[in-house]
């Protein structure tokens, strides 16, 4: 290679580097995994008080988008500022699946508030990958019993919003119909969409893992009730839920700049292992991209998703083995 042309390459190679730098840490988006996805209203506020329109709305764009891309819904909670949904992607489509999601619901929570600006906070979506079973489950109750540790009710089924933990535990399909206030009826979305939540049969036996589910919700509930009498706390209650306006938000203190975990796993070296993945496919994404940048052959590794989906980069075929039972 010529001198100078090495030369100019080495500067573009070094200018790369240096905004690669800047960039955000990419993450593979990898077929068969477990995630908790959440995500949170903007400025904290309660866009998503549950009431009847907000509760339909929230299963119609979550099961619609579901069914579109395949993936398996194993609970949602949908809280007043935010919302968590515990799912298993068989494909590699979660990322289409949640964009779809929150793209549907904040249009119809800006109709449904006659609001307009964005509806979800400008931070990036949450997505943690749950790298083994117990993760899995302890996250499948951490999303139940979320209006319970929060102080809002005393029991999981006293929450006024869609009841996705009875469905789970019963095994019965939640229905939603198409919110006519943004959708309209001649419109290629369905009239009316149904969808179980359910505990997939990988992770172990259905019926007791659900017993485990229930039980856990249980001693989560007594916990808390406990502390509340023991510090004199009282809960929000339902009809005090009811009252509050979507424009307030939580006078609490909001942490900021806390930590933003990946991946979550009950077993150390399911973690360990989990995290090892993520930081190499991060050192060869940096070394395919750099390469890319300039001009060079370059192969990304398994997992690759925005320059896979819109920038036809050549990818590695995928080796990883499924989630930890």
């Amino acid at each position: 290679m010529h001198r100078k042309h090495a030369g100019s390459l080495a500067l573009a190679v070094a200018r790369e580097m240096q905004s690669f730098d800047t960039m955000s840490r990419p993450r593979p988006i990898l077929a068969n995994r477990y995630w908790l996805l959440t995500r949170r209203c903007v400025q904290r506020t309660f866009l998503m008080r549950p009431d009847e329109a907000m509760n339909n709305a929230f299963l119609y764009c979550l099961f619609e988008a579901a069914q579109r891309f395949d993936i398996r819904l194993l609970l949602a909670q949908m809280m007043s500022n935010h919302h968590h949904v515990v799912l298993h992607d068989p494909g590699d489509r979660v990322v289409d699946f949640y964009h779809r999601f929150h793209t549907n619901l904040a249009k119809c929570v800006n109709a449904l508030r006659g609001r307009w600006e964005n509806a979800f906070s400008t931070e990036p979506t949450c997505l943690v990958e749950l790298a083994d079973a117990e993760a899995v489950l302890d996250k499948v109750v951490y999303t139940a019993t979320n209006p319970v540790k929060d102080g809002l009710v005393e029991q999981v089924h006293h929450w006024p919003g869609p009841k996705t933990t009875r469905s789970l535990l019963e095994g019965r399909a939640l229905r939603a119909k198409r919110p006519a206030y943004f959708f309209r009826d001649d419109g290629p979305m369905p009239e009316e969409v149904e969808f179980f939540f359910e505990l997939p049969p990988e992770l172990g036996d259905t019926a007791v893992l659900l017993e485990d589910v229930r039980a856990r919700i249980a001693n989560v509930e007594t916990a808390c009730a406990r502390d509340r009498q023991q510090s004199g706390r009282s809960i929000v209650g339902r009809r005090r839920i009811a009252r509050q306006s979507w424009r307030e938000s939580p006078h609490s203190h909001e942490p900021r700049r806390n930590l933003r975990p990946r991946v979550a796993a009950r077993s150390k070296w399911a973690r360990i292992e989990a995290l090892q993945r993520n930081h190499e496919f991060a050192r060869e994404y940096r070394a395919a991209w750099l390469r890319w940048r300039v001009g060079l052959p370059a192969l990304f590794p398994p997992g690759t998703y925005a320059l896979a989906r819109f920038g036809n980069v050549k990818v590695r075929a995928s080796t990883e083995p499924d989630v930890k039972a």
